[in-house]
């Protein structure tokens, strides 16, 4: 529906004065209220009760009163198991068939309505060119509605899918929080149970506010300008908080490789590219703090300590106020098990491991692609299996459980031979006679749970090799055999210094 038709269809005449008067839009989005839309429009019960059996109790009365007050379109559509956008769609059609009019669609994606599109985007275009941040508040104000985080996270996907740089966006992203924060605030941060993984950022963010207050006082016990004496007084406590403060980084590590994969699937990358970067800075500002508090910069350290606090305030207000709610509102309930999931290969920050999600296990698809494996961690073709084993900066040798050399890696540039005579080969007469020993000495401790890993390092034909081997046990704790991995690190121990992906030319 365009922004002409919207506007034609809050028009109509009056039958008295036959004068056009105008009729309120209802903008229905995931975020409005089952008992909203069908006090708008009580035909859509029956509708909706025959699209789907597990909608019934929207015919009792009771649970309308209650649960329907508190109950978005997107909770009714996961307990529907269905695609919200899908469910908005078919209600537009609906309400269209019955010949009512007034309705625009969101379903968590889109903007509801392209005249408060353009408008804000006209805000935030006006605050790119500098303009006053006072006015440009005052003009937000008057627009008949507040923003929602969903839409704040969209109007910025948006500015970066016209083209506008990620970085420009970035350096302004705390200048559009300000202009929405009085619509924001009024937004409650998400409230979920334990085990959600946004239950669990949050008692992070918790934690981590501990740690500014911590540090805010100390800063403040040091007076201003700062008293060197007195810094080195509490040097230790500095040190202890900006240590703890460090963890941090397993928070934002989380959020980058559990939370914002699955919001990119959805088509949603703006807040992975703004928040990583910022992430980016605050990881920074701590390992500079340390390196100043070490080098005795108290000054410095402590201009650079109100920097990254300040930046880690307002990442936590971002989260609760936009990113977490918004997240809400695009990922459904397999979604957040998938990040539920991973966690544990990341870690917590402050907090103990938290408990299982509530209300089910994830969906699994049983279907998988023609030629493509199954793995705990992704799916492959034998193909890119082997393109991957043989390319990497390593040899691999695998040895099974009755010591039979079964796979060797034939990478372009081995340390050591291999052909595939090899295959099938006790390992014991892969070595000379000499290492026979010790190598049934290592296997064997590997058998018995002994020892998990064996390496060795030599210096051969002008090379310095590393050599180590890994025993490999099942979920059931089974030995089934032992890895070799074979690398030249004769430059990788010359390098110094650093170079930085960004360095890469």
């Amino acid at each position: 529906m365009d922004h002409v038709a919207i506007m034609r269809s809050v028009s109509c005449c009056s039958p008295i004065t036959a004068r056009p008067i105008e009729r309120e839009i209802m903008i229905i989005t995931s975020e409005t209220k089952i008992h909203e839309v069908l006090n708008a429009y009580p035909f859509l019960e029956d509708f909706m009760v025959a699209r789907n059996l597990r909608y019934k109790n929207l015919k009792n009365p009771l649970m309308r009163e209650t649960i329907g007050r508190i109950a978005s379109l997107g909770k009714v559509a996961g307990i529907g198991g269905e695609n919200v956008a899908e469910l908005v769609e078919d209600i537009r059609k609906e309400i269209e068939r019955h010949g009512r009019e007034g309705f625009s669609a969101f379903a968590g994606k889109k903007f509801v309505d392209p005249i408060k599109q353009n408008r804000l985007k006209e805000i935030i275009q006006a605050l790119h060119r500098g303009e006053d941040l006072g006015k440009l508040k005052e003009q937000f104000a008057a627009l008949s509605q507040g923003v929602t985080a969903t839409e704040i996270a969209d109007l910025e996907q948006s500015l970066m899918d016209e083209g506008m740089p990620e970085k420009e966006v970035r350096r302004l992203c705390d200048l559009h929080v300000a202009v929405f924060e009085d619509s924001l605030g009024t937004t409650p941060v998400p409230d979920m149970p334990p085990g959600h993984p946004v239950h669990t950022f949050m008692l992070e963010n918790r934690e981590t506010e501990k740690i500014i207050a911590q540090l805010t006082a100390l800063i403040r016990e040091c007076g201003e300008p700062q008293q060197l004496v007195k810094i080195e007084s509490v040097i230790g406590q500095f040190q202890q908080h900006l240590t703890n403060l460090e963890k941090v980084n397993v928070h934002y590590t989380r959020k980058e490789n559990q939370l914002f994969p699955l919001l990119e699937k959805h088509g949603v990358t703006a807040p992975s590219k703004v928040m990583w970067s910022i992430h980016d800075d605050i990881r920074g500002l701590v390992k500079q703090a340390k390196r100043q508090l070490a080098d005795r910069q108290h000054a410095e350290m402590i201009a650079t300590l109100k920097d990254v606090l300040s930046q880690i305030g307002l990442m936590i207000y971002k989260e609760e106020h936009i990113l977490f709610p918004m997240s809400l509102d695009v990922l459904d309930d397999e979604d957040w098990h998938v990040v539920r999931q991973g966690e544990a290969a990341i870690g917590y920050a402050w907090i103990e491991p938290p408990p299982e999600m509530p209300a089910g296990r994830p969906k699994t698809s049983t279907q998988v692609a023609e030629g493509l494996l199954e793995m705990e961690t992704g799916r492959m073709s034998l193909e890119m299996i082997n393109l991957m084993l043989t390319n990497l900066p390593v040899d691999i040798s695998l040895v099974d459980e009755n010591d039979k050399v079964v796979y060797y890696s034939d990478s372009p540039d081995r340390s050591f031979p291999r052909s595939p005579a090899v295959i099938g080969r006790s390992v014991q007469n892969c070595h000379p006679p000499d290492s026979v020993e010790n190598v049934n000495r290592i296997l064997d401790a590997f058998r018995k749970g002994e020892k998990r890993t064996a390496e060795f390092w030599i210096s051969f034909g002008g090379k310095f090799i590393h050599i180590r081997y890994f025993a490999l046990f099942d979920r059931q704790s089974r030995y089934r055999g032992c890895l070799e991995v074979t690398q030249d690190v004769t430059e990788i121990r010359a390098l110094e210094g650093e170079k930085r992906l960004l360095d890469w030319q």
